[in-house]
């Protein structure tokens, strides 16, 4: 039980607060795990990457309690893994369009959708639900836009865990992006503006794994990110999975985009519900390098997002830790409390597992 984490955390004169922090997790309703983050020996007999030795990250400092809250999360298709220190000095982007807009929009009081009648669980720091903030984070992804014009992108939003295409790298197409799919006051569903030129479908994958490769923010993001990437897709194989590092197109999956679809909300809500549960259990992943994510410190950075619509936040993440998120989170549904920094939607009255609907 993170005997190899515990015994690290001995030798380097760190405090052992691994069962303190399991605690917390525990009180919130979390889904945890006992397991250690490692499946290999150390030092490792298996043939796992290494990180070459001027890799110095942060082992001091508690991570959990290192995110910050947002409503939802985007990633913008550029068939990049590296970009501008800060994405939104590439003038003309949609991520610049998107971020201009955030900042004409006057902050809005946090989103209250919980029922009166549910007494939401006390959450651990770090932890927080879509309807704690009104913020929205916008990232650029490796993947290569899907779209049928070859001048929009294509954009992946979480925890919806959808993708929309035909957004055009335009203050216009941001606003359509904003208005259908990304203002706090549109739920999970979306809302479908008329005249509008964009699709949107359910994600056909299990989880989608992102990953920090942002090497001109720091370069140990740009170190990291691709052994995990390799790491992953070894062992997700090893698991009978499907491992993808660009999108296909969810038309071959699930049709006609939810736009097509003339139904009222409620049976369109329906509908998504029921791609998320077809989708959860594909035993596909899509892996994705992102931009900074905040907390470079604790590279390697990771999040996982599930159809369920949970969001894990790790740090410190080496190709040892790898089989057993692998084993554990995506296919088991537990958090490893080791490597948590935070998470989205991980309070889970009631359920064993994060995959529980």
């Amino acid at each position: 039980m993170f005997g190899l984490r515990r015994i690290q955390a001995y030798v380097l004169g760190r405090p052992a607060d691994t069962e303190e922090v399991c605690s917390q997790l525990r009180a919130s309703s979390v889904p945890v795990s006992s397991a250690d983050c490692r499946s290999c020996s150390d030092p490792c007999d298996l043939g796992h990457d290494v990180y070459p030795s001027q890799f110095k990250i942060d082992w001091e400092t508690q991570m959990l309690g290192s995110v910050k809250s947002y409503n939802r999360q985007v990633v913008i298709s550029t068939g990049k893994s590296d970009w501008e220190s800060k994405i939104t000095d590439a003038k003309g982007s949609l991520a610049a369009h998107l971020e201009n807009l955030k900042e004409s929009i006057p902050d809005e009081p946090k989103a209250t959708h919980h029922r009166a009648s549910v007494k939401a669980p006390r959450q651990a720091a770090g932890l927080f639900r879509t309807s704690d903030s009104t913020n929205v984070s916008v990232l650029n992804g490796s993947i290569r836009s899907i779209s049928d014009d070859d001048e929009s992108e294509s954009v992946l939003v979480f925890p919806d865990f959808k993708v929309v295409t035909e957004v055009q790298s335009s203050i216009q197409g941001a606003q359509d992006l904003w208005d259908s799919s990304l203002d706090p006051s549109v739920n999970r569903t979306g809302a479908f503006p008329e005249k509008s030129q964009l699709k949107t479908w359910v994600l056909p994958y299990s989880c989608v794994i992102l990953l920090c490769s942002h090497k001109k923010r720091d370069n140990r993001c740009g170190i990291s990110a691709p052994k995990l990437e390799h790491a992953l897709i070894r062992s997700l194989e090893h698991h009978g999975w499907d491992a993808d590092t660009q999108i296909e197109s969810p038309s071959y999956t699930y049709g006609s985009p939810l736009e097509d679809l003339a139904l009222t909300a409620e049976a369109r809500e329906e509908i998504i519900k029921t791609q998320l549960k077809e989708s959860a259990i594909s035993k596909r992943a899509l892996i994705v390098k992102v931009s900074h994510i905040g907390g470079h410190k604790y590279a390697g950075n990771c999040i996982i997002y599930t159809p369920q619509g949970a969001g894990v936040w790790y740090g410190r993440v080496t190709p040892h830790d790898v089989e057993s998120i692998v084993e554990n989170t995506i296919i088991g549904g537990l958090v490893l409390p080791p490597l948590l920094r935070g998470g989205l939607n991980l309070s889970r009255p009631g359920c064993k597992s994060l995959n529980d609907w």
